[in-house]
């Protein structure tokens, strides 16, 4: 169905002049306007204004993990806000939907996470992780540990504390004054980890965070027994481990939490997209037993530190049938099968083309990584220019010298769609290489 152009037309130049994007290039809008004016959603595809479809090769942001167009989660969203849109959660106000969803993310998480801080969001739950581990050791009468480690090549989100956080020096450069004691190591190499605890002084050091699979930074699975090795020098040193789930969190790469593929429990872990697959703005962070413990018994002041949407009524009720619907649906065990075909058909495509370097995959995150020899050139954005012509939306990494094509379908597709969504790929490679 094709939609008066005059609409199009006129959303195009209101955008251009009053919608600064996020994470966008300014000047491609203001010359092109936007790329695509979403109207509709359902399952792993999204429609356009022109009524173009198009298969949502990355879960839109990593998190619209049961498929668009879910009318249960709307019906909930308003049964929720027409009787109790909104109430605060300050001063232990509280409200049920919030309580429930905070005992389920404990009897679902890893390890013995216990109890949730609500955010809004990854990136205020990356913040509020780094701000609690600072606090958990004023409390134990260690102030000297504030210090941050993370990995090179990872996100953690653009808040300034997140931002200082992320292991990508382009999102760092982007402003010019980043939150000091925030440290980056060798994302592959636990020995780099203990040398730099070595050198900085273990008493200096609050936390350590990482994502189970770096998502924005390129797909990157870790080395055989790296969190192990990891998770041994954090006890070793006393220093707790943070565990960011934001995107690979509810199902995204075969099982409930990334981090189970290692059986390491962490001490704090930062949630947000899959929660509510998109479909309402939450995040939090989640606490181990013994860290609680420590806040319930040593805080005898007030908490000082949430967020005006801190547990929403709404969102936490839209995340509770998020997660109903994955494990209703068996979600999970489909990321898990369906990430088996889409690793085996991105080596397919792998044997076809000798540019290719690398393909990698853990559940629905795929990746393929081209060893070109012409560094002038990147193909991975112009490659996922040409699918986005032919109805797949996929995304570039281009950080650090990379050259890297990434997917992450909604936990909904099904073989069938999988093969379609290859199939344009492995054209739009072809179109790519040909030229």
């Amino acid at each position: 169905m094709h939609r008066n152009p005059n609409l199009q037309d006129e959303l195009s130049e209101l955008d251009k002049k009053y919608f600064l994007h996020p994470t966008s290039p300014i000047q491609q809008q203001q010359e092109h306007g936007p790329a695509f004016i979403f109207t509709r959603g359902d399952g792993i595809y999204l429609y356009d204004l022109s009524g173009k479809k198009m298969i949502d090769g990355m879960s839109s942001l990593w998190n619209v993990n049961i498929g668009h167009g879910r009318e249960e989660l709307g019906k909930v969203a308003k049964e929720q806000m027409s009787t109790l849109a909104f109430s605060s959660n300050f001063a232990t106000f509280s409200n049920e939907p919030a309580i429930r969803l905070a005992k389920k993310l404990a009897d679902i998480s890893p390890g013995d996470l216990q109890s949730t801080f609500f955010t809004s969001g990854g990136s205020e739950a990356n913040d509020t992780a780094y701000k609690l581990a600072r606090h958990y050791w004023i409390l134990k009468g260690q102030p000297n540990r504030k210090k941050i480690i993370s990995r090179t090549k990872s996100y953690h989100g653009v808040a300034i504390g997140s931002t200082s956080a992320t292991g990508l020096k382009p999102f760092r450069d982007f402003t010019n004054s980043l939150a000091p004691d925030f440290l980056h190591v060798n994302h592959h190499s636990s020995n780099s980890l203990r040398e730099l605890i070595e050198k900085e002084g273990p008493d200096t050091i609050a936390a350590f965070i990482t994502e189970p699979v770096q998502g924005a930074g390129g797909v990157h699975i870790a080395p055989h027994n790296y969190f192990k090795e990891v998770k041994e020098l954090c006890e070793e040193y006393d220093i707790l481990f943070i565990t960011d789930e934001v995107i690979t969190g509810f199902g995204r790469t075969g099982t409930y939490f990334g981090i189970e593929h290692d059986n390491i429990m962490p001490d704090m872990m930062c949630f947000a997209k899959g929660v509510t697959s998109g479909y309402a703005q939450l995040g939090g962070v989640m606490l181990s037993k013994k860290i609680h413990k420590v806040f319930s018994d040593m805080s005898t002041g007030t908490l000082l530190h949430g967020y005006t949407y801190s547990g929403h009524p709404m969102a936490c009720a839209v995340a509770l049938k998020n997660i109903d619907i994955i494990e209703s649906e068996r979600l999970i065990e489909n990321a898990k099968r369906m990430g088996k075909e889409l690793l085996d058909g991105l080596k397919i495509i792998q044997q076809v083309y000798p540019i290719i370097g690398k393909v990698k995959g853990k559940g629905l995150m795929g990746a393929i990584e081209f060893h070109n020899k012409n560094t002038e050139i990147t193909l991975a954005p112009l490659i996922v220019n040409e699918a986005a012509k032919r109805g797949l939306i996929c995304r570039s990494v281009v950080f650090d010298g990379q050259d890297t094509v990434v997917l992450a379908p909604p936990l909904v597709i099904s073989k069938e769609e999988l093969d379609h969504l290859l199939n344009i790929l492995d054209d739009s490679i072809k179109a790519i290489i040909k030229q």
